[in-house]
């Protein structure tokens, strides 16, 4: 358990770090339970990422088709093509790309890409560290809240300092610092403290100094 709390602690001190480098903007605005307010989040497209289980159909080319999981490196090996890059692809985007690589040795292909596991490029994932319950990276969901991301990290340690958690974010290459109040959110049930989650966002909850 202390080697637990030394470890934790260190992770803090190193994102310490970080968020002393970042630019501070307030608030984020609340959430909605219909649509973001985040207009840089409209008609969000799902990118494939190393580990995402892909299952490639090819239309009448049933011994070409298959399931595939996307390497380390970003790509996959498929009966007739070697060496595909995959990542940081919608899968309608890989489907073109597959069928114009298949075309080479097929005539006129048809291929459809469907996922059927989910990990996303680690820019793509929401980071949690710091005094949740099960701190990770998540991948990001389409409309993801905080509130949703509390829940996929089981809520706040006895620990937590939530009110006094950072979001950080990038905007525009730069990346900035928003104060939010998880505590209020996930303890006191403040529903207006739910705020809208973008893709590659990091949340910092620190711990309690009493």
């Amino acid at each position: 358990m202390k080697i637990l709390r030394k470890t934790q602690l260190l992770v803090m001190c190193l994102f310490a770090a970080l968020v002393a480098g970042c630019s501070s903007s307030g608030n984020l605005p609340p959430a909605t339970t219909h649509a973001s307010l985040t207009s840089s989040i409209d008609n969000y497209n799902y990118l494939i990422g190393p580990g995402d289980n892909l299952s490639i159909f090819v239309w009448r080319n049933p011994e070409i088709s298959g399931s595939f999981v996307v390497r380390p490196d970003g790509k996959i090996t498929t009966s007739l093509v070697e060496d595909v890059v995959v990542s940081g692809k919608t899968p309608t985007q890989l489907a073109r790309d597959l069928e114009q690589e298949l075309s080479k040795y097929i005539r006129d292909p048809i291929v459809t890409v469907s996922m059927t596991g989910f990990s996303g490029p680690l820019s793509e994932q929401v980071r949690v560290i710091g005094e949740a319950t099960n701190p990770q990276a998540i991948s990001y969901q389409e409309n993801m809240t905080l509130l949703d991301l509390m829940i996929a990290v089981g809520g706040l340690t006895e620990f937590a300092a939530g009110d006094n958690a950072k979001l950080i974010r990038v905007v525009d290459g730069t990346q900035r610092e928003y104060s939010v109040r998880v505590d209020a959110l996930v303890r006191d049930g403040d529903i207006s403290n739910n705020v809208d989650i973008l893709p590659g966002d990091i949340l910092i909850i620190p711990e309690t100094w009493f």
